[in-house]
């Protein structure tokens, strides 16, 4: 999986590509350790090809943390992993776009 994260100012964008499953959401996890001064966080998924129970508890993880300090959005997901917060009940916790 390719992490492309850019900082401006409050705002974290991280892009996903490839799989998000139990092999690489500790580094995503690890990309997620300082969200501290972030006010929103947006995911682009566009290039996010299959989401694991693993990688949504990072997921949940970091939607906790943004309830407190601002936003967090999922941008661009594909039906495969729309599906998979559908079945999950991640759609009524998530902003997804």
């Amino acid at each position: 999986m390719n992490i492309n994260k850019t900082v401006d100012q409050a705002v974290m964008n991280i892009a996903l590509e490839g799989r998000l499953d139990t092999t690489t959401a500790p580094q995503l996890d690890a990309e997620l350790k300082d969200l501290q001064g972030i006010q929103e966080l947006v995911f682009d998924f566009e290039k996010l090809e299959y989401i694991s129970s693993a990688g949504l508890r990072v997921l949940l993880a970091a939607q906790k943390v943004m309830n407190k300090q601002g936003s967090m959005v999922v941008r661009h997901a594909n039906e495969s992993i729309m599906e998979v917060f559908e079945v999950t009940g991640f759609i009524d916790i998530l902003t997804v776009e």
